[in-house]
């Protein structure tokens, strides 16, 4: 296997080699929700869109919370690839397919109560509940694809194959798109033809994916005893449950933030599934340069190099705050093009425009917050991110319960407060992780 030359030091263009293919690829993520938002919002029912919009939460959040398999995949091939043990890479894939599996099966067998508990939780009308319920029937079926191409992502970005990386995302989000469109406005499948269009394409994904990685890696057979390391299979799950916990923690703050808005009516619902369109695009943008933090701070980390570690460091934020004024402007200027291109509705395209400058501050409040979660993901400093995680959700649930008063534009506030949270406390934690991992060395 023949892997990407390690630079000896960090620069800007090195960054943008990750973060420039992550960055467009990401960018067709937010547009599949765009696009499935717009093609049940122009059936023109406030009902429908809920329930859309309900469902696909749920899955984001249920993918997300095995976002591990993504993270520590890029972590583990990155450091690998830094400490020169590339005989290990192949062995890291099959890891992270075996565990995508399990998972993915144990999802499938357990939708039933899963989706009366999470449907349950989330408060929403009767009609916007039934049309949910009709999505995640059909979409969980994709689950151990979506996972499995989780694995293949973090592996090619670990190794800095960020080409490759967008290639498959991009491959995977055109064909979502494309399906839906079709699926919902040609053949007027609803809801159920955007759940078909989601199976359709996290199955090309993946096949792509493997195809990918069966090339670079010239075979994907690996023995039996380096695949079943019990050393690397005990970190392998450390690591993964700490960064479960993180996970599950944000996931909860966003799915109270969603509860909240379902609670508040169908129109509300609807609204703030619109404007959570432009949280994605902004996530997105800023998630591209976290991940040339993760691939680059890891393979720092695994080569031993301090100078590389926090030149990368300094780098990814810096251009954080760049994009991130950039995206704020954008949102300023362009939005309310934007919600009247996502919605037919006349009550939901005012109630978003309520509330649109609020969103306008989250990339700005999120440049610290996405860029130490790619730091501490590339060091695997899995148990600081849980733990300050944890304190996060505590300080957000504090900032609605003196905030709730205001309502909608309470429960906004709030979410920005957790951004602000969330990478305020990685911030002050740094420097210390710092020297605990790498002391006084310097660059060799």
């Amino acid at each position: 296997m023949h892997s990407p030359a390690i630079p000896s030091k960090v620069t800007t263009s090195q960054v943008f080699a990750i973060a420039g293919p992550a960055m467009v690829a990401n960018l067709t993520t937010p547009l599949i929700g765009i696009v499935s938002t717009t093609a049940i919002g122009r059936l023109g029912d406030a009902t429908l869109l809920g329930g859309v919009a309900m469902a696909s939460v749920l899955f984001d959040c249920i993918f997300w919370l095995f976002g591990f398999l993504r993270m520590s995949t890029v972590a583990f091939t990155a450091q690998s690839l830094g400490a020169g043990e590339t005989g290990e890479l192949r062995a890291i894939l099959m890891r992270g397919f075996i565990v995508a599996a399990l998972i993915g099966a144990g999802l499938i067998l357990l939708q039933i109560p899963l989706a009366a508990v999470l449907l349950g939780f989330m408060g929403g009308s009767e009609g916007v509940t039934r049309a949910a319920q009709t999505y995640i029937t059909i979409r969980i079926w994709s689950a151990p694809l979506a996972l499995g191409n989780y694995v293949v992502l973090g592996w090619l970005i670990g190794q800095a194959r960020a080409r490759l990386a967008l290639g498959t995302q991009i491959t995977i989000n055109l064909i979502n798109m494309a399906a839906t469109l079709v699926l919902v406005l040609v053949f007027d499948f609803g809801i159920a033809g955007a759940a078909f269009a989601a199976l359709i394409a996290e199955a090309a994904g993946l096949l792509l994916g493997v195809l990918i990685a069966q090339r670079l890696s010239q075979g994907l057979a690996v023995a039996r005893a380096m695949l079943f390391d019990r050393a690397r299979l005990m970190r392998m799950i450390a690591v993964n449950r700490d960064i479960m916990i993180r996970t599950a923690s944000l996931i909860a703050a966003f799915l109270f933030f969603t509860a909240q808005g379902a609670r508040a009516g169908d129109v509300t619902l609807a609204a703030n599934a619109v404007l959570n369109n432009f949280l994605l695009i902004s996530a997105f943008f800023l998630d591209g340069l976290a991940n040339a933090a993760e691939q680059l701070c890891g393979r720092a980390y695994g080569a031993r190099n301090r100078d590389n570690f926090a030149g990368a460091v300094k780098l990814v934020l810096n251009w954080g705050f760049v994009f991130a004024l950039a995206v704020a402007a954008s949102f300023a200027l362009a939005g309310t093009s934007l919600i009247d291109l996502m919605t037919a509705s006349a009550e939901v395209r005012q109630l978003a425009r309520d509330y649109l400058w609020l969103v306008s501050f989250a990339p700005l409040l999120g440049v610290f917050a996405f860029a130490f979660d790619g730091v501490y993901i590339g060091a695997t400093w899995a148990r600081d991110m849980r733990n300050l995680m944890l304190l996060s959700l505590l300080i957000f649930l504090a900032a609605w319960l003196a905030l709730r008063s205001f309502g909608n534009a309470g429960l906004w506030a709030a979410l920005l407060v957790h951004y602000a949270a969330r990478g305020g406390l990685q911030a002050l934690r740094y420097p210390a992780l710092l020297r605990k991992s790498f002391g006084t060395m310097q660059a060799t």
